[in-house]
C-alpha cells in the first residue's frame, strides 16, 4: 500500500511540475503587471525567464516613473465596486410552494454572503482580475463552521465557506480550454505551514523553505544627481512550510464520482471521490468559479487591461525623461573648454557658480557656453498622443480618471457620452463578475441540498430588513434558477438617481388617480433619494404585512390568536392568500387552523367597525 501511495505522490508532483512549466510565461506576465502597478516600471522579462531591472546606460540618465497605470486601475476598481452582485432565485413555477422555496433560497444566499463577507471577497477578486486577468472563487463545505452540536463545541454542523484564490494558485490541465467544467483536471496549489497541515489532516510532514511572493524597495528610478526608491514585486523564502497540492479530476468511466487527491509535501493526505455534489442534476464537479477582466479566445486565463497599457506606459516614461534631460541641459548648460586652458577638475566639481573667478591660460580661448537650443515640440505632441492612447486602451476617460473635463469638451451631452463609453467598455468585466456570483450561488444551494438533510436553523434577513430565524432542510430547496433583479449599477450615481426620481414625480407616476401618494411610496422615495433608512422608517402597513407572514409560518405548527392591534384588512389579505395555496390545502389540519384564524380576524374587524360606528353616532348627538 505504501508503494502505491508513493507512486501516486510521485505522479502528482510530476504532473504539477509539468503544469508549472507550461504556465510559466503567463506567470511572468502577471508578475510584470504587478510590478508596473506598484511603480517598478523599469522591470522587464529577461531571456533567463525572470523579472529583472534595466540599469542606467549613463550616470546622468533620468529614470523617473510617471505612473498612469495605478490611477486607471483605481478608477476601474471603483466603478466595478458599484456593480450590483446580489442574486435572487426565481421559482420554477407559479405554485406557492415553489415561490416559497425560491424566497428561502434567496434569503440563504444573502445570509451566506454576509457570513463570508462577500463584498470584501468580490473586491479582492476584482483586484486580482484587473491586474492578472483572472480570479477564482472556491466554494466548499467547511465542517468547522456553523453551530456547535455538543457542549464542548468540538462537533459543528458545518456551513458553506467561500474564499478567493489568486491565479498563481490554479493550475489547469489544458491551458487552451476556457471553461472550468470542461477541464479534465484542475490543481489548487498553496503554501501552508507544517502545523496547519497537522491540524487539518493529522499528518506530520517535514517543512522546508519555499519561495513566495513579497514586496521590497529598490533604487531603479531617479535622475541626474539623485536616486528614487520604488516598491518591487520579488520572491522570498518562507521557512517551515510545505506545498499542498489538491488535484481535482473530472468524473469519468474509471471514477464516476471524480477524484480528489491531496499531497502535502511528499506525503499523501487524501485520495477519494470528489466530495461535493455541486454540478447539474446532482453530479460532482470542481468547487471553483472564475472571474475575468477580459476573455481571451482559446485560453483558460483572461487578459488584463494593465498588460495592454504597459507599452504605452514605457513610451510615456521615456518621453517625459528625455524631455527633462533636455531641460537639464538648458538649465545647467554645456561648457566648451579648450584643452589645457583651465583647471577642468575644478570646473567639473564647482561649475560656473555666480561670481566665480575663472582663470584660463594666457593666449587660449576662454571657456564658453554652447547654445542649448529649445525643447523640441515633438516631445509635447508625443506626450499628448500617449495620454490619448491611455484613454483609448484602458477605456477610462479623463472625466473619471482625473476628475476633470477635457479642455476641448464643453457640452453636457458630450460629457454624458464620454461617461457612457466608459461604462460600455467596463460592462464586459461587470458581466463576468455577475456570472461568477451566479455560479457561486448555484454551488451554495447545491451544497445545502447535499448536507442539510436534517432541519437547520439559519439567521436570515427578512424582506423588511429585520433578522429572522428560519428552519429549513434540503427538501425545501427546489429552485436553482438564479437571476439578477438589478442591472449593472456602474452608470448610476446619487445625483443621477435623484434627477430621475424628480422627473418621474413631475409626471405623477407615484400618485393614484386622486393625486395622493401613499405612505409606503413616500418612504421608498426617501430611501431612493438617500434621505432616510427604509429599514428603520418603514410605514405601519409594512409592519402588519411582516407580522401576518410570521403568523402564516406559526400556523403550520399550531393555532395563533389574532391581536387587538392588528390591521385586520391587511392580515386577511395575507391569510386568504395562504388559505388558497396548495401548500395549505394539502394539509387538512393546517387548512382548518388558517380558516379559524381568518374567521377570528373577521370577527375582530366587525367588532371594531361597530365600535367606530357607535362612536360616530355618539359624536353626532
Amino acid at each position: 500500500m505504501k508503494i502505491i501511495h508513493d507512486e501516486l505522490v510521485a505522479d502528482v508532483l510530476q504532473d504539477f511540475n509539468k503544469r508549472q512549466e507550461a504556465r510559466r510565461p503567463l506567470e511572468l506576465n502577471w508578475r510584470l503587471n504587478m510590478n508596473f502597478v506598484i511603480g517598478n516600471q523599469y522591470a522587464e522579462i529577461s531571456p533567463r525567464g525572470d523579472i529583472e531591472d534595466r540599469g542606467k546606460q549613463y550616470f546622468w540618465q533620468s529614470r523617473e516613473v510617471y505612473n498612469h497605470i495605478a490611477p486607471i486601475l483605481e478608477t476601474r476598481l471603483s466603478k466595478l465596486g458599484k456593480v450590483k452582485a446580489k442574486a435572487t432565485v426565481r421559482p420554477q413555477t407559479n405554485d406557492d410552494e415553489d415561490v416559497s422555496s425560491a424566497k428561502l433560497a434567496t434569503k440563504l444566499l444573502y445570509a451566506v454572503s454576509e457570513e463570508n463577507n462577500m463584498s470584501a471577497l468580490i473586491s479582492s477578486a476584482n483586484t486580482w482580475s484587473e491586474i492578472t486577468g483572472s480570479a477564482f472563487y472556491k466554494v466548499v463545505w467547511d465542517g468547522e463552521r456553523g453551530k456547535s452540536l455538543d457542549a464542548e463545541g468540538q462537533i459543528k454542523e458545518g456551513d458553506v465557506s467561500i474564499t478567493v484564490c489568486s491565479p498563481f494558485e490554479i493550475f489547469p490541465e489544458d491551458l487552451a480550454v476556457a471553461e472550468i467544467d470542461k477541464q479534465p483536471s484542475i490543481m489548487h496549489v498553496k503554501v501552508m505551514s507544517v502545523q496547519d497541515v497537522k491540524t487539518i489532516w493529522g499528518v506530520e510532514v517535514e517543512g522546508k523553505e519555499i519561495g513566495v511572493f513579497s514586496f521590497d524597495n529598490t533604487s531603479v528610478a531617479g535622475g541626474y544627481g539623485y536616486n528614487a526608491s520604488v516598491p518591487k514585486f520579488v520572491t522570498e523564502k518562507k521557512g517551515d512550510s510545505v506545498l499542498v497540492i489538491e488535484k481535482y479530476s473530472k468524473p469519468n468511466c474509471d471514477n464516476p464520482k471524480g477524484r480528489l487527491t491531496i499531497v502535502a509535501g511528499d506525503k499523501l493526505v487524501f485520495d477519494g471521490d470528489l466530495p461535493f455534489e455541486n454540478g447539474e442534476d446532482g453530479t460532482r464537479t470542481y468547487p471553483f468559479a472564475k472571474q475575468q477582466c477580459l476573455d481571451t479566445l482559446g485560453s483558460f486565463f483572461g487578459t488584463s487591461v494593465v498588460e495592454r497599457i504597459i507599452p504605452v506606459q514605457r513610451a510615456y516614461n521615456t518621453v517625459k525623461n528625455r524631455k527633462h534631460e533636455f531641460m537639464n541641459r538648458i538649465a545647467m548648460g554645456v561648457l566648451a573648454v579648450e584643452d589645457g586652458s583651465v583647471d577642468t577638475d575644478n570646473l567639473e566639481e564647482e561649475g560656473l557658480s555666480p561670481g566665480k573667478v575663472l582663470i584660463y591660460r594666457q593666449g587660449s580661448t576662454p571657456p564658453m557656453m554652447m547654445h542649448p537650443g529649445q525643447v523640441p515640440t515633438e516631445f509635447s505632441r508625443e506626450e499628448e498622443k500617449l495620454l490619448n492612447e491611455f484613454v483609448m486602451i484602458s477605456g477610462v476617460s479623463e472625466v473619471t480618471t482625473y476628475s476633470q473635463v477635457p479642455a476641448n469638451v464643453a457640452s453636457g451631452t458630450a460629457i454624458s457620452l464620454l461617461l457612457e463609453q466608459d461604462d460600455t467598455r467596463i460592462s464586459l468585466t461587470a458581466d463576468s463578475i455577475r456570472e461568477a456570483v451566479r455560479t457561486i450561488g448555484k454551488h451554495v444551494l447545491r451544497l445545502y441540498k447535499q448536507y442539510a438533510k436534517t432541519e437547520r436553523i439559519k439567521r436570515v434577513a427578512g424582506e423588511d430588513g429585520e433578522v429572522e430565524i428560519t428552519c429549513f432542510k434540503a427538501s425545501d430547496l427546489n429552485s436553482e434558477d438564479i437571476v439578477f433583479d438589478a442591472i449593472n449599477d456602474t452608470t448610476e450615481s446619487i445625483s443621477a438617481r435623484r434627477a430621475m426620481v424628480y422627473d418621474l414625480l413631475k409626471l405623477g407616476l407615484f400618485t393614484d388617480e386622486n393625486g395622493v401618494m401613499s405612505n409606503r411610496t413616500r418612504g421608498k422615495l426617501f430611501e431612493i433619494l438617500g434621505f432616510g433608512n427604509w429599514e428603520n422608517g418603514r410605514d405601519v402597513d409594512d409592519a402588519h404585512i411582516s407580522k401576518a407572514e410570521r403568523e402564516n409560518l406559526a400556523l403550520e405548527e399550531g393555532y395563533v390568536v389574532p391581536d387587538v392591534v392588528d390591521d385586520h384588512s391587511i392580515h386577511l389579505q395575507e391569510h386568504v392568500k395562504l388559505a388558497v395555496s396548495s401548500r395549505c390545502t394539502k394539509d387538512e389540519a393546517f387548512h382548518e387552523r388558517v380558516l379559524q384564524h381568518i374567521t377570528a380576524h373577521k370577527e375582530f374587524g366587525a367588532l371594531e367597525s361597530g365600535v367606530k360606528e357607535l362612536e360616530k353616532q355618539m359624536g353626532e348627538l
